[in-house]
């Protein structure tokens, strides 16, 4: 692989162009990344709104019909639905673990296979959580495991 950077003065916004052949998983989880650096949500603690980088979010859980953002350390509320933010991180490293829950694959420890078909999840912070039956075929493909 070839990287060129070109710095010039009057740019106003960076521009990012990928010269291929074929467009394969290497180069899709690049674009994937890179569009993560750049994305941000706001999500609610304490009657303050906080910026939050989305690479810093472990996962996305729905309870009570309130959607709220998991961080290593904390927990925001957000006013959007969980298929709201679905449709905003397609292309990102984040999938749909089960009806409740979207998962940062960037932040998952490990995984483990479960006898009824399931995947059960440690994230980076050593939480766990499921990837129920309908969902576990992302990500076994994602691993590239049958």
């Amino acid at each position: 692989m070839k990287i060129n950077i070109q710095t010039f003065s009057d740019v106003q916004e960076t521009e990012i162009n990928i010269i291929c052949n074929q467009l394969t998983p290497e180069i899709e989880r690049l674009v994937s990344l890179i569009r993560i650096m750049d994305m941000k949500f706001t999500g609610e603690k304490n009657g303050q709104i906080h910026i939050l980088d989305i690479s810093k979010i472990l996962y996305i859980d729905t309870v009570d019909k309130k959607t709220f953002f998991y961080t290593k350390t904390d927990v925001y509320e957000t006013p959007l639905r969980l298929y709201e933010l679905e449709e905003q991180l397609g292309g990102t490293e984040f999938f749909r673990a089960n009806k409740s829950c979207i998962v940062n694959f960037e932040q998952i420890q490990s995984l483990k296979s479960d006898l009824d078909g399931r995947i059960l999840l440690t994230m980076s912070n050593n939480e766990k959580l499921y990837v129920s039956r309908q969902y576990s075929p992302f990500v076994k493909k994602k691993l590239g495991v049958k």
